[in-house]
């Protein structure tokens, strides 16, 4: 008769699974935060802060929030900005 042994060294799929799902939910806030720091100049003080707790405190809306709208709003207002 054969048993299931579980060998503890080796973690199951789902556990692999979800380290790549954290790992990409980590490089997704990186990558949007550091899109943030290079736009800061055509952001106001609060938009940046906004945005930065919203990355920050929402893990994939925020990021993708910023990565699809953020960046056109800091683009428009510099633009209205110009005489």
């Amino acid at each position: 008769m054969m048993t299931d042994e579980h060998n503890p060294l080796l973690p199951a799929g789902y556990d692999i699974a979800w380290s790549v799902v954290a790992a990409l939910v980590i490089a997704l806030t990186l990558f949007a935060l550091i899109g943030l720091a290079r736009s800061a100049t055509r952001l106001t003080g609060w938009q940046g802060t906004v945005w930065a707790a919203l990355i920050v405190l929402v893990p994939v809306i925020g990021p993708m929030a910023w990565l699809m709208i953020g960046q056109r709003v800091g683009t428009v207002s510099t633009e209205r900005g110009r005489p």
